[in-house]
């Protein structure tokens, strides 16, 4: 069995490493400037303003644990301080607001009538759609991904390569099972989804699940990468973001892999790959895929066969989100709380909005009110395009 210290350990060590090399700093001369974030240019041709509707706050603090759910009418957030909140989608009105743990480490995820958090400890924690508390229990291992809940069942990914589910009235463990997984793994925003009653994990080593929920068994299992290189560093090649469906196809994207594409109703049949790194996922449309890469350039791949439509690298360095498309405008947020507006045609800024908060790390939501954003200080804004 993998040990969760050793995890934390490795997965520490990445993270140092990459701090380092975004930092652009060298032992041996003037400092790289490569990896500056790109300076914002004016918009004086901007011809599609997003308004922001209405802010919320959440708490205080995120993480790349953490996405808010949106449920019905309402979205359910929650902050590194402990801090679970549910407020009014249209509005942005705060529902009920409670303290949960000193902190927490991901969460929300809610079927509407049961809300999800973990702590840093790996205690899951759910409460009911007003706030009380309904159990706590403790998974095997930190987990860094919201969980899923839906059909009965609270599924949560662990550090240690486990996928376990509990009973959503009484946290009763239902099932649990373990994949092998490599030395490092990447601490990003990843996010569980539900597509023809299948649960879909993506994993570390650029595998992706498809589970049903009720009873654990794995129907089947796409290949979106595979690990490549002489060191465990090179080798990292985590499936990132939330997995994408448009008609009959799903695609992902890997870490230092590919993005790709697969047939549904083949149970799961590869229709084309193409060389990617990404560390935030995907935003997409009917005939589009969105994807910031590792350089935050965000690159049109056609959904069809996965060729290059067209490149934007006017945000590089920014550390984008995870964007979102709406009425023919993708929305992404960076490093500095900007929330940028792009064609989908051609990839042309469009406009920018300042939302604050420092870096955005949870994923752009499309909804029926407009695009949900979450800050870096956790508080919410839920962005109208024009």
């Amino acid at each position: 069995m993998f040990r969760t210290d050793s995890l934390r350990s490795v997965v520490r060590g990445l993270v140092l490493v990459t701090a380092l090399v975004a930092s652009g700093c060298s032992w041996f001369g003037s400092r790289d400037t490569r990896n500056d974030p790109a300076p914002l240019v004016p918009l004086s041709s901007a011809t599609s303003q997003g308004a922001i509707v209405w802010r919320a706050p959440v708490g205080v603090g995120t993480g790349f644990g953490f996405a808010p759910a949106v449920v019905g009418d309402s979205v359910y957030a929650a902050a590194a301080n402990g801090v679970v909140t549910r407020v009014d989608l249209a509005t942005g009105a705060t529902v009920w607001t409670k303290t949960v743990a000193p902190k927490l480490q991901a969460g929300v995820g809610s079927d509407g009538e049961t809300v999800v958090v973990v702590t840093p400890q790996g205690e899951v924690v759910a409460l009911d759609a007003q706030g009380e508390e309904k159990w706590r229990e403790q998974a095997t291992s930190e987990v860094g991904v919201p969980p899923w809940v839906g059909k009965g069942v609270v599924i949560v990914r662990s550090g240690d390569y486990r996928i376990q589910a509990f009973n959503v009235e009484n946290g009763d463990r239902i099932w649990n099972f373990q994949r092998p997984g490599p030395t490092l793994a990447l601490r990003a925003p990843t996010r569980m989804t539900m597509v023809q009653n299948l649960v879909l994990v993506g994993m570390p080593g650029g595998r992706l699940l498809a589970v049903e929920p009720v009873i654990g068994a794995v129907v089947w299992e796409g290949i979106v990468a595979v690990p490549y290189g002489a060191s465990d560093l090179d080798r990292v090649n985590d499936v990132v973001g939330i997995p994408i469906v448009q008609g009959d196809r799903l695609c992902a994207v890997a870490y230092q892999g590919r993005a790709s594409c697969f047939n549904l109703e083949e149970g799961g049949v590869t229709l084309w790959t193409q060389n990617f790194s990404s560390v935030v996922g995907m935003g997409a449309d009917s005939q589009k895929l969105y994807i910031p890469n590792s350089r935050d350039s965000i690159v049109a791949l056609s959904i069809v066969d996965g060729e290059v439509v067209w490149r934007q690298d006017t945000l590089r360095n920014r550390k984008l989100n995870e964007p979102a498309v709406s009425m023919g405008v993708i929305v992404v947020g960076d490093l500095e709380g900007q929330v940028h507006l792009l064609s989908t045609e051609n990839g042309e800024p469009l406009g920018r909005l300042p939302i604050g908060g420092g870096a955005m790390i949870a994923p752009a939501q499309e909804t029926s009110q407009g695009v949900l954003v979450q800050a870096g200080d956790s508080s919410l804004a839920m962005i109208r395009v024009n």
